[in-house]
C-alpha cells in the first residue's frame, strides 16, 4: 500500500516537493533574467525622454521670455493682424515652440544615440557617429534656405497677386503657419544625402540603382516639393531645383562610398 495515496489522490512526497520548488525558482529566474533586459531599456528609454523634455522646456522658457527680441526677425517688418486675444498667445507659442524645438535638436540627438547607440552593430554605429553632426548642419542648411530664400519670395508673390483685387491683411496665425510651412518641411527634404549613404551603408541602395530611376525619382521629389510647400508655383520650383542637386549629389556620394569599400575589400583579401 502506498503511503503517498490517499483515496486516490497523488500526494506529493517531501522529497518531490522540495524538487518542484526548485524547478519553480529555476523557472522564475530564467523569467526575470528575460524580462531585466526589457526594463532597462524602457528605463534608459524614459531617462532619455525625460532629458530632452526638460532641454525642450528649458529653452522654451528662454524664447518666450525673450521674445521680444526675436520678434522683428520673424515677422519680417510685415504688418500683422490678430482676431482676438487668444490668437496673440497661439501666435506666440507657436512660434516659441519651433524655435526652442530647433534650438534643442543638437540635445535631442544625443540623447536618441545614446539610446539606440547600444543597439546598433559596428557599421551602423560608426556611420550614425560619423555623420550625425552632418545631419544637424543639412537641416540648418534646409531651414536658413527656406528662411532666407522661399519664404520671401513665394510670400511677396502671393501678397502681390492678392493685393490686385484685394485689400490684403494678414493674420499672426496665417503667417506663423505659412512661415513654418516653408522651412521646417525644407530641413528635412535636405537629409536625401544622409539617407542615400546610410541605405548605401547597409546596401540597400546603390548609385546604379539611383541612376535607373532617376527619372522617376524627380517626379517624386516634384510630388513631395508640392505637398510639403505652399501651392504656388514659385514655392514649389525653388524647392524642386535644390531636391534634384541634392539627388544628383546623393548619387556621386553614395558611388564614392562603394570605390571605397571595393578598396578596402581588396586590401583585406590576404596575399597568397
Amino acid at each position: 500500500m502506498d503511503p503517498y495515496e490517499h483515496h486516490n489522490k497523488k500526494i506529493i512526497s517531501p522529497l518531490d516537493k522540495k524538487k518542484v520548488v526548485e524547478v519553480e525558482e529555476v523557472i522564475a529566474n530564467v523569467a526575470a533574467s528575460d524580462e531585466s533586459p526589457l526594463v532597462e531599456h524602457l528605463t534608459d528609454l524614459r531617462k532619455q525622454i525625460i532629458k530632452s523634455v526638460a532641454v525642450f522646456l528649458f529653452f522654451f522658457l528662454v524664447v518666450l521670455s525673450t521674445i521680444n527680441l526675436w520678434f522683428p526677425y520673424v515677422t519680417r517688418g510685415n504688418e500683422l493682424i490678430v482676431l482676438g486675444p487668444l490668437e496673440v498667445v497661439k501666435f506666440y507659442m507657436s512660434i516659441s515652440s519651433a524655435l526652442s524645438l530647433g534650438i534643442s535638436l543638437p540635445f535631442i540627438f544625443h540623447f536618441i544615440w545614446q539610446f539606440v547607440k547600444p543597439g546598433l552593430n559596428h557599421a551602423e554605429s560608426r556611420f550614425i557617429g560619423l555623420y550625425s553632426p552632418l545631419m544637424l548642419v543639412l537641416f540648418i542648411v534646409g531651414i536658413s534656405f527656406g528662411y532666407f530664400v522661399v519664404n520671401p519670395l513665394s510670400y511677396q508673390f502671393l501678397i502681390g497677386i492678392g493685393e490686385v483685387n484685394f485689400k490684403v491683411m494678414v493674420s499672426a496665425s496665417e503667417y506663423i503657419h505659412f512661415l513654418l510651412m516653408t522651412t521646417v518641411p525644407l530641413g528635412i527634404l535636405f537629409e536625401l544625402p544622409i539617407i542615400a549613404m546610410f541605405l548605401s551603408a547597409i546596401g540597400i541602395l546603390t548609385s546604379d540603382k539611383m541612376k535607373k530611376v532617376r527619372k522617376w525619382s524627380y517626379v517624386v521629389l516634384a510630388i513631395i516639393s508640392t505637398l510639403m510647400t505652399p501651392p504656388d508655383f514659385i514655392s514649389d520650383f525653388l524647392v524642386l531645383i535644390p531636391m534634384i542637386l541634392l539627388y544628383e549629389i546623393s548619387i556621386v556620394v553614395v558611388k564614392k562610398l562603394e570605390r571605397k569599400q571595393i578598396s578596402n575589400e581588396k586590401l583585406s583579401i590576404p596575399l597568397e
